[in-house]
């Protein structure tokens, strides 16, 4: 249950003052000690009341913000609500990220006015310094980066925070300054505003890709859900990443000003996000681009779903569906920076890295509609290894994917788009181990076997391998 120590309620019976034994005379008999009862105190379910509720160790924050995390202490009933409450006060204080160390001490009330049911609880916290810096690598989806960034934390006392940010990465490089501030009372609500300059190549279209642009983010929870609002502003400039670019990819290069609004609501009742064992995890995303300013304008919806269900000999069957589509709005088609992308060790295993799909000469253009599913077993490694151990994180993995990208043309009609959709499938099976990097990533190592695939396409037949956060 975490550092929740407990002092006991009974008190502690005092010895009286020593006296003289009778049967220490001589000649005299001591008679066989009676047996004492032996008597449990039973804490659990005792009917107590807390009567105070401290922090001891703040320095810069402040009192109120931490109020609504602990007020549920004060509604426990019985002792065991106590340390249960205790302990889940201790994980939301620790959540808040300004607090290094949280230990909670529960002890019988003392003072003026305690009462013989009555309790105390006190947080003991270290604060974390108002100025720290942090280097670190990332994985991202088959790419990996490193990170290096400051961060001025709890500046005003209720948990806002500054970062600056840069980061490396085989694909990508970027520059962010981030103000992040949560609402008093509920962490999960917060804004986020940020600045960001991020430069990225993309060799299956011969694309480099130049943003520089303003966020504003809003999350909040609603009920069993959470949701996001993001405004975004950004200058993109796409220009040819070879000589060898083709022609539709060059028509596209030059400067683009996009503003868009976007939402995204996420269900997720999985155990762990890498690797699941039961749970179900939906997200739907929306985004508006063009009606307040820039040059690009269109509507895009992406849906993910995963279903798990665990199965017997600490096997796992997982079932994933991804959807999306993209309608431009006006004459000016669709961007290459907007479109959708299908293919590679993290989303259809057996094709090489978004090779799926329209396509000039050797480059990949991308699609306005796609659809991928993928059917999962994951079970323990054949030798069985010990629980808790090192061979728990990995797992085999048997599995078929299915799917298609395709360009529309919004004339046919919606009989049309699924006729586009429905054609030119593509799927492929296999089977691998999958490695587990704690709740950060997962590494798999995949035999492919693709089945049915389009000309154009680049197939992976054999071994291929995958990291990442997101895998179909």
């Amino acid at each position: 249950m975490g550092n929740v120590h407990a002092k006991s309620m009974e008190p502690v019976p005092v010895s009286g003052p020593e006296r003289l034994n009778p049967f220490d005379e001589p000649g005299a008999v001591e008679p066989e000690p009676e047996p004492v009862a032996r008597q449990e105190i039973v804490l659990i379910n005792k009917p107590v009341v807390v009567q105070r509720v401290s922090v001891d160790g703040l320095g810069r924050t402040k009192d109120d913000f931490l109020i609504p995390e602990i007020a549920d202490l004060f509604g426990a009933v019985n002792f065991m609500d106590v340390m249960q409450c205790s302990h889940e006060a201790r994980l939301k204080m620790l959540r808040l990220g300004i607090f290094r160390d949280v230990q909670a001490v529960v002890d019988v009330a003392k003072g003026p006015g305690a009462r013989p049911d009555g309790l105390e609880v006190t947080f003991q916290v270290t604060e974390i310094g108002i100025l720290a810096a942090s280097y670190n690598t990332m994985v991202g989806n088959n790419e990996g980066s490193m990170v290096m960034g400051g961060k001025l934390s709890n500046l005003l006392g209720r948990a806002e925070r500054v970062t600056a940010q840069f980061s490396y990465g085989t694909k990508e490089t970027s520059y962010g300054l981030s103000v992040f501030k949560p609402q008093t009372g509920c962490f999960e609500r917060n804004v986020t505003f940020g600045v960001f300059d991020v430069k990225g190549q993309f060799p299956w279209s011969s694309v480099r890709e130049a943003d520089r642009g303003v966020s504003l983010d809003v999350n909040f929870p609603a009920w069993r859900t959470r949701h996001a609002v993001r405004w975004e502003a950004v200058w993109r400039h796409l220009s040819c990443l070879s000589r060898t670019a083709s022609f539709p990819v060059r028509e596209e290069s030059g400067h683009t000003l996009k503003s868009s609004l976007a939402h995204t609501m996420v269900v997720d009742s999985r155990d762990s996000a890498i690797l699941p064992s039961k749970g179900v995890y939906l997200k739907v995303n929306q985004e508006l681009a063009g009606y307040t300013g820039g040059d690009i304008r269109f509507l895009k919806e992406e849906i993910e779903l995963q279903l798990n269900r665990s199965l017997p000999w600490g096997s796992v069957l997982s079932g994933s569906l991804w959807g999306g589509l993209l309608m431009p709005f006006g004459e000016r088609p669709s961007s290459i920076a907007d479109r959708f992308f299908l293919g590679g060790p993290t989303t259809i295993r057996g094709f090489n890295m978004y090779s799926i799909g329209p396509y000039a000469d050797s480059d990949f253009l991308g699609g306005d509609a796609y659809w991928a599913a993928g059917l999962h077993l994951y079970t323990p490694l054949p030798f069985g290894p010990g629980r808790s151990g090192f061979g728990d994180l990995f797992r085999t993995h048997l599995f078929i994917n299915a799917g298609n990208l395709c360009s529309l043309d919004y004339g046919e009609g919606f009989s049309g788009h699924v006729s586009r959709l429905g054609s030119s499938l593509r799927w492929t099976h296999g089977a691998g181990v999958v490695l587990r990097l704690g709740n950060i990533a997962r590494l798999e190592l995949n035999y492919c076997i693709p089945t049915r695939f389009q000309p154009g396409d680049r197939i992976c037949d054999g071994v291929q391998f995958g990291a990442g956060i997101r895998f179909l």
